[in-house]
């Protein structure tokens, strides 16, 4: 198995807080990645490349092996699914909330409701567990305007600040979880690429303990 380790980085926000702290584990892309059209770059650890991708993509690289390890927010793992993925860091970044929201006053339905969401699984999940019968619609963005046009009761959707909510006249309900953003690494990789992965897994523990303690999560 070849000696090259791939990680997979997520676009966008997680991205722009992932760079940092890859640069205090003295970990740095070999060109300025916001100024790129490329999506594999070299670093300046020769046995080290980074690709850029879909926050959703990542576990999907990591677990079929076309990454070595990746960075993702546990709320995409939690709809993705963590078979074939150690989840080793909580890399504390990029921290929300996984809420369900709905028209600020107004009560939900005790038994049934028409819920719009990105995270189709874990609402399925969710009301189920709480014996609530949901139908789930799966929409790609504009969560807010769904109890507004009367297409769903409420939404299941990651809340930073609330200010979207309340400036559309919602309110956060319910908490599902707390989110942030994970390091993941392939199981097999984990054991065939052990010595090349350990540093590099130590060198981002180390990061991330310098800013906020132990960083370690049971996966």
């Amino acid at each position: 198995m070849s000696k090259q380790l791939i990680l997979a980085l997520s676009k966008g926000r997680i991205l722009e807080e992932t760079l940092p702290l890859l640069a205090d584990a003295g970990i740095e892309p070999s060109e300025d990645i916001d100024k790129s059209r490329k999506l594999l770059f070299d670093t300046n650890l020769p046995n080290v490349k980074l690709v850029v991708i879909r926050a959703t993509d990542v576990p999907t690289y990591v677990q079929l092996g076309a990454a070595d390890l990746g960075v993702a927010g546990k709320d995409v793992l939690m709809e993705h699914g963590a078979e074939g993925l150690y989840e080793p860091l909580d890399l504390r970044i990029a921290k929300c909330r996984l809420m369900t929201a709905g028209i600020q006053g107004a009560e939900p339905a005790r038994a049934r409701r028409r819920v719009a969401t990105k995270f189709v699984d874990i609402a399925r999940r969710y009301y189920a567990e709480r014996g609530i019968q949901a139908e789930v619609i799966k929409l790609y963005g504009g969560m807010e305007l769904a109890p507004l046009m009367n297409l769903a009761d409420e939404i299941v959707d990651i809340v930073d600040t609330g200010n979207t909510l309340r400036a559309n006249g919602m309110a956060p309900r319910e908490l599902i979880a707390d989110i942030s953003t994970r390091l993941v690494v392939n199981k097999a990789a984990m054991t065939m690429k052990h010595e090349q992965l350990k540093p590099l897994i130590d060198r981002l523990r180390e990061a991330v303990m310098s800013r906020h303690g132990d960083p370690t999560v049971s996966a």
